[in-house]
């Protein structure tokens, strides 16, 4: 029987209890004024939050991608939107640590791992979206001691507040070979940002476009070397993947617990709504569909932990389900509530907001079966 090791049962009891406390009674504050908490984060990365799956010796945790599901599937029943800031964050500390140079990583991760500073993940581009390897960005060498980036990133969370971005450009030509990895700034010259995007949800990060003019980039943010950022960005998605699944999960469970509450106390025709069987069947077939997404969740998270050649296409099924699940659980809880569901102070409608893009970042969910029918078909 796959389950979790006493060591895994405390990381998740841990951050169930830090989102009970920190992030659940601010959430719908935080989403209503559109704050993004930066203090919140900070304190979660004192616990070992801000670099789950670095090297120790990186500053890190060192933890498992297992893990990390666990404890992202944990600090999202407190807030969805954040806890998926925070793994997003997680996913650019660990390609630095596992692709970037020895000089990178020493003048990055640490700040990273204590999140001093905040990171932010730039691949997409206003017209390159599920087709990433068509990035337009482009970045020509400038003598030997740096690079000039000429481009836009689009639907960029924590961009303007992060203080470092992780940008996929194109170094070589067309394709995925020609794509490399660099770390910029904040404040470097010719890196702007857009407005702040008004969203369906996810309010409790800034999302924004990044912009770059002739932005002059040191050749040793290279990550890795030149045309090999294709690779990096797809190695930094499976990971993604999950800690997105596990967040959706995260966000389902908590719109159950709440009407599982809602249910035991609202009667109707004499007696509390919980007591219909039609109702209790439902709250079963949400309970089953999130059980059974978390299962597929863990196996894709010890699949990429065992390096097995299987681990992209479980990556890809278990954020396809997974991110289904959730939204189906909030949805659904949602109708259970009835006109209270609709409204904010119950908690379940931002859930809903916040969870409908997890079926589209890091791959949309039809790109997710592609990559599995790809397979199939090899």
């Amino acid at each position: 029987m796959f389950d979790l090791s006493p060591e895994q049962l405390a990381l998740r009891d841990m951050a169930k209890k830090f989102a009970d406390e920190r992030f659940a009674p601010n959430a719908i504050d935080w989403d209503q004024r559109k704050h993004f908490p930066v203090d919140e984060l900070r304190e979660a990365a004192a616990l070992g939050m801000g670099a789950i799956y670095v090297r120790e010796e990186s500053g890190g945790s060192g933890l498992s991608r297992l893990d990390a599901a666990v404890i992202f599937e944990a600090l999202a029943t407190g807030c969805p939107s954040t806890a998926a800031y925070l793994s997003i964050h997680n996913m650019v500390a660990w390609m630095i640590d596992r692709f970037g140079s020895p000089d990178l990583i020493a003048r990055f991760v640490p700040k990273l791992a204590s999140m001093e500073h905040l990171s932010s993940y730039c691949l997409t581009e206003p017209g390159a979206g599920s087709d990433a390897a068509a990035l337009k960005t482009r970045a020509r060498r400038d003598g030997n001691s740096s690079y000039l980036l000429d481009g836009v990133k689009q639907f960029i969370s924590g961009a303007g507040a992060a203080d470092v971005y992780l940008i996929m450009a194109r170094t070589g030509g067309e394709g995925a070979g020609g794509v490399s990895a660099f770390l910029v700034e904040k404040g470097t010259p010719g890196l702007s940002f857009g407005a702040n995007e008004r969203k369906m949800g996810w309010n409790t990060q800034p999302t924004r476009q990044v912009i770059m003019e002739n932005a002059r980039v040191p050749a040793d943010n290279l990550i890795g070397e030149e045309g090999h950022g294709f690779k990096i960005a797809m190695a930094g998605l499976d990971g993604g993947r999950l800690n997105i699944g596990a967040c959706a999960l995260g966000g389902g469970e908590a719109a159950l617990a709440k009407a599982l509450v809602y249910m035991r106390e609202r009667k109707a025709f004499g007696r509390p709504i919980i007591d219909f069987q039609a109702l209790q069947f439902r709250l079963a077939d949400m309970a089953i569909s999130l059980e059974a997404a978390r299962s597929l969740l863990w196996r894709a998270a010890a699949a990429l932990d065992a390096k097995t050649p299987d681990a992209t296409r479980l990556c890809a099924m278990a954020k396809k389900i997974a991110t289904d699940a959730g939204f189906n659980a909030a949805n659904d809880a949602l109708q259970m509530l009835g006109g209270y569901g609709y409204l904010a102070d119950y908690g379940i409608e931002k859930i809903v907001r916040d969870l409908r893009v997890h079926q589209i970042l890091e791959g949309t969910n039809e790109i997710m079966r592609l990559i599995v029918a790809r397979e199939l078909m090899a």
